[in-house]
C-alpha cells in the first residue's frame, strides 16, 4: 500500500466527540479485511437501539458478508460508479423502511432509518472500520432480489471494511478520496430569530 488516507478528521469550531469527527466515507477499502459476526452484531445492535418516532422502530436490514450469497445480491443492485470500487468491503448491508404495520402507517420511518443507520455508521467507527453510504442503486431490483413486502423501502446501501490503498481506485474516485472534508459553516447552518440569523458566527 503506497498511500492510505487517515488524516480527515473534521474540521470544527468546538472540539465534537472523535467518533463523530472522524468519520468519513472512503472508498477506497482492504479487500483482505473481513468482518467477525461479534463486530457485525454490534453495528446492528447500535442500529436497533435507535431513537424512533413513537418508539416505531421502523429500520430493518439485509445483510451480507463478502463471500456471501446476500452480499452477491446487494453488489449486484448497485449502480456501475459504486460497483466499482464496492465490492472491496468486508460487509454490504440494504437499509430499509418500514412504512406500515399492523397499527398503520408509520410516520417519519425514513426518519428513523436514517437515526438507526448513523448508529450503525458511528459504531463502525467505534469498531476501528469504516462506512460509506450510498444511495445509488436500483430500488426496485433490491425490492425484487430480496422478496420485500409493499411496505418495505428500500433506502440506502452501507458498505462497511477497512481502509485500503487510494491507487487502486479509479482515477477520479482517487481525487475525491484525497480531496479535504467540507461542510457549509456554522453561521450559513443553525439559524434564530428568523431565516439567515446566525446562531453563531
Amino acid at each position: 500500500m503506497t498511500d492510505i488516507v487517515t488524516d480527515k478528521q473534521a474540521v470544527t469550531s468546538v472540539p465534537v466527540h472523535p467518533t463523530i469527527a472522524h468519520r468519513w466515507s472512503p472508498r477506497a477499502l482492504d479487500p483482505a479485511v473481513r468482518i467477525s459476526s461479534e463486530r457485525l452484531r454490534a453495528l446492528l445492535e447500535a442500529a436497533r437501539w435507535a431513537p424512533s418516532f413513537g418508539n416505531t422502530q421502523p429500520a430493518r436490514y439485509l445483510v451480507g458478508r463478502r463471500g456471501e450469497p446476500a452480499f452477491d445480491k446487494i453488489f449486484g443492485v448497485l449502480n456501475r460508479g459504486n460497483q466499482q470500487w464496492a465490492g472491496n468491503a468486508a460487509a454490504l448491508l440494504l437499509a430499509v423502511a418500514l412504512t406500515s404495520n399492523e397499527k398503520g402507517e408509520l410516520p417519519y420511518a425514513e426518519y428513523g432509518a436514517g437515526l438507526a443507520s448513523e448508529n450503525l455508521v458511528l459504531q463502525a467507527v467505534a469498531e476501528g472500520l469504516v462506512a460509506h453510504q450510498m444511495a445509488g442503486f436500483d430500488h426496485e431490483a433490491a425490492a425484487a432480489a430480496f422478496n420485500l413486502p409493499a411496505h418495505v423501502r428500500p433506502l440506502v446501501v452501507i458498505a462497511v471494511g477497512a481502509l485500503g490503498d487510494p491507487d487502486e481506485l479509479s482515477e477520479r474516485n482517487q481525487g475525491r478520496e484525497r480531496a479535504p472534508r467540507e461542510r457549509v459553516p456554522l453561521a450559513e447552518f443553525a439559524f434564530t430569530g428568523e431565516w439567515g440569523t446566525p446562531a453563531f458566527e
